[in-house]
């Protein structure tokens, strides 16, 4: 009887200790001016904090400066087609490990698990406010949507099922490039793609690109730049090397705001920027207009 009174009392002391262990860590978080995992959301350009419903509700875009953040490929399916009209083509591909690189097989089960994605590329059937076309994403929450020989093969499918169906091409690239654990296989993607859009252009069907951010490397200098029309999100990141990298090799300051969508815009090198609220509408006139023009 009396070792239990005592286990009792122990118990209770351990757990008056634990809790006071976890004030003590909420009261230091909320002293640092931490966000709750989970429930809020801080924005990385103006630092500002809001509810995490309230994001989703303003399509992840930060209701205080605007700022666009990177979303999944199933984000930008909801914000872009007509709700049960998506279809996804071309599931099921298996990425190797062509260079046999420790820890990329590995790496790949993982994103798979976590992501519901078999690559970092996703293309589909789709309506846009009732016109149909074919709808391809980058999703850089997968490997940080690089190009490797899958995800250049699935773009390549997805321009031949466009030409099949003789529907437009829209495709949202958000990329760091090239997928370095592949090499050659990944570098030669990019002729690959390229060599695809051509056969768009000479069957006379629209591509629109859409460059999110960021859109860099080996996508940036190939088929993302190949678009009849070239759109970008506002701020996003659009270039081959970094600005960095740039600045090392030709030892030079580079401009304010050099490669970012508005410079890019400057320089004549897309056709418009577009902000997330108004991309679906956009997007809808563009392929009206093609449709109308076409009949």
């Amino acid at each position: 009887m009396k070792r239990e009174i005592l286990k009792e009392a122990f118990l209770k002391k351990k757990q008056f200790r634990r809790l006071k262990e976890t004030d003590a860590a909420k009261a230091d978080a909320k002293a640092k001016g931490d966000v709750p995992k989970g429930l809020y959301d801080k924005c990385d350009a103006c630092n500002a904090s809001f509810p995490q419903k309230e994001a989703f509700k303003n399509k992840l875009v930060c209701p205080n400066c605007q700022n666009h953040f990177r979303i999944r490929a199933v984000d930008r399916i909801a914000m872009s087609a007509d709700p049960q009209t998506f279809v996804e083509k071309g599931y099921g591909y298996i990425t190797l490990n062509p260079l046999f690189q420790d820890g990329y097989e590995q790496k790949i089960r993982d994103l798979k698990k976590t992501t519901g994605m078999d690559e970092a590329y996703v293309y589909g059937d789709c309506e846009i406010r009732q016109e149909p076309c074919i709808i391809g994403i980058l999703d850089s929450h997968f490997m940080m949507g690089s190009m490797g020989s899958v995800v250049g093969e699935k773009v390549t499918k997805s321009v031949e099922y466009a030409l099949y169906k003789k529907r437009p091409l829209v495709i949202f690239s958000a990329s760091g490039g090239a997928r370095m654990q592949e090499g050659i296989y990944s570098l030669m993607q990019m002729a690959k793609t390229s060599a695809a859009i051509r056969k768009m252009h000479q069957q006379g069907l629209l591509f629109i690109s859409v460059l999110t951010h960021p859109t860099t490397g080996g996508v940036s200098a190939s088929f993302a730049m190949l678009g009849d029309i070239i759109l970008a999100e506002p701020g996003a990141l659009i270039g081959f090397a970094g600005p960095r990298v740039i600045e090392q090799t030709i030892r030079q300051s580079l401009p304010e705001g050099f490669q970012r969508a508005e410079f890019l815009l400057e320089k004549g090198m897309i056709d418009a920027i577009v902000h997330r609220h108004d991309m679906r509408e956009t997007l809808q006139r563009l392929l009206r207009m093609h449709r109308q023009g076409g009949a």
